[in-house]
């Protein structure tokens, strides 16, 4: 049975940089770059001029690449507060943006992301990145490094969340056998 092919917005959330890749691929089949690059948003700007700017470009975005999903990277806990809110602000916006848009979200965790792309959930950003290199045959690694793990979030989905999908819906489909036989 073919795998049907899946376009997947990768965003890795942040307030000055906000990385956005755009791939398209299925489990064992070739990926394929449709677009690459990142938001910035001046930090000179006030936070709510900012966070419109970042939804207006997103939303380009999704209307542009049209994805089937999208992958937003899970805010983890840091030591600087000030940089998890900003993160956290900018993940709110790509949920935001995919909701009204009606696209399905997906969050991946960095050491997930890192584990799909080079096989240890410990990999550096260097690892992570040559990787992203190898796995779309760029000649050289994209710059900023947002643009770089936005992409990975993107692979992350199509080999791992392709997978978990099924799981899920297998396990729904037990479930409700099972139901059905104990109400026999």
């Amino acid at each position: 049975m073919s795998q049907q092919l899946m376009r997947v917005l990768g965003v890795d959330p942040g307030l000055t940089r906000c990385g956005v890749g755009v791939i398209s691929g299925a489990p064992g089949k070739p990926l394929q770059l449709i677009s690459v690059g990142v938001i910035l948003t001046p930090s000179t700007t006030a936070l709510e001029l900012r966070l419109l700017q970042l939804e207006r470009e997103l939303t380009q975005w999704v209307e542009l690449h049209k994805p089937d999903v999208i992958a937003v990277e899970r805010v983890f806990a840091q030591h600087n507060v000030r940089t998890v809110m900003g993160t956290g602000q900018a993940a709110g916006i790509a949920l935001l943006v995919a909701a009204r848009a009606g696209i399905p979200v997906v969050m991946h965790t960095p050491s997930e992301v890192k584990a799909a792309v080079t096989g240890s959930g410990r990999a550096n950003k260097v690892q992570v990145a040559e990787m992203v290199k190898r796995l779309l045959s760029f000649k050289e690694i994209p710059k900023p490094v947002d643009s770089t793990d936005a992409l990975a979030l993107a692979i992350c989905h199509i080999w791992r969340g392709s997978g978990n999908a099924k799981l899920e819906t297998a396990v729904a489909a037990e479930k409700s056998r099972l139901a059905k036989l104990v109400g026999k």
